[in-house]
């Protein structure tokens, strides 16, 4: 691993004309909030993970973060890690992840789209960084959440993404304290995602007037739109986490839906249901 140390991003450091920037720009003058789903790609299978994903839109979804399918996601629970088991049977990978981007673009150019994942299938993956870089920023990816590489590996992935123009989106939790949290947020472009309880994904339910201070802490050392994660599976909850943050996203409760096979207009159906929870805060 290189030395980050002496490599920043210059402040401010989003980039005026994202398809991030833009959106969290029209959600400032609407005085709304954001609201952002994670799905896994290929799971179940190619076919009904693009279906997904392209309905994403329409039912309210402002954000996409579409998983990149890996064999040991650390920081998942079992609903997420039981989704990459079945993108990985369905011949998921980073690069037909890619794909399902591309294929995307040809229909939708304003929808921000977020990769999420590990650094192993990236920097394995023919042409290592560099390539996925390229390719990625080819096929129209507006940001990278990659949570196993701390800010202090930030030369290896976090500044060449934003130096292609892909926003690199780090974690906060509840253990980041204020001696912490300028390293986290130093590289940091899009937007910051808030990891509202500690442990898993798919665990406790988030507490709004616990992540209220938050989320007004995190926003103040960053200067960028905290959207939190993790704890949130109804509409009641979006409404509650997103009234005290930017915006707030779901993923375990879609990915339940998927994994009992359900169709993808009722899949899409729970999702607006979730999308009218987040408009109401």
């Amino acid at each position: 691993m290189t030395d980050a140390t002496a490599r920043t991003i210059t402040r401010p450091t989003t980039r005026p004309g994202t398809r991030i920037d833009r959106l969290f720009q029209r959600l400032g003058r609407e005085n709304r909030k954001a609201f952002a789903t994670y799905t896994m790609g290929y799971d179940p299978d190619r076919e009904t993970s693009m279906q997904v994903l392209r309905g994403l839109p329409g039912a309210g979804v402002d954000i996409i973060e579409l998983g990149m399918p890996f064999t040991d996601p650390m920081a998942d629970g079992p609903t997420i890690q039981a989704a990459g088991q079945r993108a990985l049977a369905a011949g998921g990978s980073a690069t037909g992840v890619l794909e399902m981007v591309r294929e995307f673009r040809q229909e939708d150019d304003d929808t921000p789209i977020v990769l999420m994942g590990y650094y192993n299938p990236i920097y394995a993956r023919a042409g290592g960084v560099e390539q996925f870089l390229t390719d990625a920023a080819a096929a129209g990816v507006d940001g990278l959440i990659v949570v196993d590489l701390p800010p202090e590996e930030d030369a290896e992935l976090c500044i060449p993404a934003a130096e292609a123009g892909i926003s690199f989106i780090r974690l906060a939790t509840p253990t980041t304290d204020d001696r912490r949290l300028p390293a986290v947020v130093q590289n940091t472009s899009g937007f910051v995602y808030y990891v509202s309880v500690t442990g898993i994904t798919g665990g406790p339910a988030a507490d709004a007037a616990e992540v209220a201070p938050e989320v007004a802490r995190i926003r103040d050392a960053s200067g960028l739109p905290v959207v939190v994660g993790f704890g949130i599976s109804t509409p009641d909850a979006a409404q509650a986490v997103a009234g005290v943050a930017d915006g707030c996203v779901v993923g375990s409760a879609i990915v339940r839906h998927i994994a009992e096979g359900k169709p993808v207009d009722q899949v899409l159906g729970f999702v607006r249901s979730l999308a009218e929870g987040v408009r109401r805060a």
